[in-house]
């Protein structure tokens, strides 16, 4: 009788797996599917924020002893949201950056992080969205689905975080820049400021987990506007150019940088196109950074 009642059910209800079966179990939505919606909630933000001002704050005095320069090129953004877009060459950088950006984007600040390295399981993903306001992208190229979550997001008023280049450099030049920051930049219609950073190599290199206490020093540039009838491509490339010219700033001076932008012979963040060794060489060879104050 149990089994006739059973078998009426099935076009009301979806059917039973037969006992001789092995139970299926669905996987985790991990990678660029993680949903980190609950992240952007007030108690994560208040974890977030509590995680930022109490302990990351410290740590990156101690381990970075960063000067911030710039912070004045933000002063006409009156606050709307933004695209920071930084070099990238340590896991210090998040840190770094995420302690030296203003109000009003402290809080607020969504991080672009890549879904194969930073949400391969739950609870990595989990302390990613947490702690750094991360969410899933593919870095490999610009997922339809991923860019539409982040362009939702900045539209709502989130400012976004941005490593253009896609990974950390494995040689202390820089890398091309992809077309991501442009992309969203140019469909939400959004600010993009430029950010070099400096010293965060020698302190947390890529493969080493203890840092080694240095100085490094954080580089804000002038927003770069979207122009809606430029191509992506070339918004890109003004993008890249802005920051390699805040690098040239770095290691010469402000007046020579400026010289060398409108005769567009900046040097590139990618370094010479020559062997391994030559690349060293001339990176050794590179102007140090100095800290020193920017003319208004």
């Amino acid at each position: 009788m149990g089994g006739l009642l059973r078998s009426l059910d099935f076009p009301w209800r979806p059917p039973t797996v037969p006992l001789s079966a092995p139970p299926q179990h669905l996987p985790a939505v991990l990678g660029a599917d993680f949903d980190t919606d609950w992240a952007r909630r007030w108690p994560a933000r208040m974890v977030r924020a509590s995680v930022i001002e109490l302990l990351w704050r410290p740590v990156v005095a101690a381990a970075a002893q960063p000067a911030r320069l710039g912070l004045d090129r933000l002063e006409a953004l009156d606050g709307e949201p933004v695209i920071f877009a930084a070099n990238h060459h340590s896991h210090l950088d998040t840190p770094l950056l995420m302690t030296s950006i203003p109000e009003p984007w402290r809080h607020t600040l969504i991080v672009a992080a890549a879904a194969d390295y930073f949400f391969p399981t739950r609870p990595k993903g989990v302390a990613s969205a947490l702690f750094m306001g991360a969410v899933p992208v593919e870095r490999a190229r610009v997922g339809r689905d991923s860019a539409q979550e982040v362009a939702g997001l900045v539209r709502r008023g989130w400012s976004l975080l941005l490593y253009p280049e896609g990974g950390r450099s494995t040689d202390g030049w820089g890398q091309p820049f992809r077309g991501g920051a442009a992309y969203l930049a140019h469909r939400c219609d959004v600010p993009v400021v430029p950010v070099y950073l400096a010293g965060t190599r020698k302190i947390l290199p890529k493969g080493r987990l203890v840092p080694t206490p240095g100085r490094t020093l954080v580089v804000f540039g002038d927003p770069v506007r979207p122009d809606p009838s430029e191509r992506i491509r070339t918004l890109g490339a003004r993008i890249e150019a802005a920051v390699a010219a805040l690098a040239d700033e770095v290691t010469t001076d402000w007046w020579q940088a400026r010289h060398r932008v409108h005769t567009r012979t900046t040097p590139t963040l990618t370094g010479p196109d020559a062997a391994s060794w030559r690349r060293a060489w001339a990176l050794s060879h590179r102007s140090k950074p100095r800290a020193r104050r920017w003319p208004r």
